[in-house]
């Protein structure tokens, strides 16, 4: 069993850094991408507040399929270009969006979703998969949020 001693009410940076930190030991031995996925999703669930979805979409195939994650139940095959997951994977740009309802094209998995932040994660310059996170609350995410997860992307795209 693990134990994190994450403040989660830190400043965001320091959450971040700790929240790196954990995903970092979970990870560091672990081959298997699944696991890592799904040990990330279930980590960010529990130490960020305020969201209702957290996750991964991985790249198959030419379009994002459904990785692991918690919240309620979500779309499984995303469309490069489609939703906030399908423009951050096509553009391979973090997508930060703080009224989900307003973004062109938005796909709504979950109505309760207000806002969200998609990250896409690169690996020898390709996106292999999208960390999703998802928000009852308009504007949830912020620069910060954004930061901390575009490094936490970049720690597992050796690892998943």
């Amino acid at each position: 069993m693990y134990e994190f001693g994450i403040n989660t009410s830190a400043p965001k940076s320091e959450l971040y850094r700790e929240i790196l930190r954990s995903a970092d030991a979970l990870t560091a031995c672990e081959p298997d991408s699944v696991a890592n996925m799904a040990n990330v999703a279930a980590l960010l669930w529990e130490y960020l507040g305020d969201v209702n979805w957290t996750g991964f979409y991985r790249m198959v195939e030419g379009e994002l399929v459904l990785g692991p994650f918690q919240g309620r139940a979500a779309c499984i095959r995303i469309a490069l270009g489609d939703g906030v997951c399908g423009a951050a994977a096509a553009s391979g740009v973090t997508q930060l969006v703080d009224d989900v309802h307003a973004f062109p094209g938005h796909i709504a998995c979950d109505a309760k979703s207000a806002s969200e932040l998609v990250v896409p994660i690169i690996r020898d310059g390709e996106v292999i998969a999208v960390i999703d996170l998802d928000s009852p609350t308009l504007a949830r995410f912020d620069a910060y949020d954004a930061a901390g997860i575009e490094a936490l992307a970049k720690l597992l795209a050796s690892r998943i």
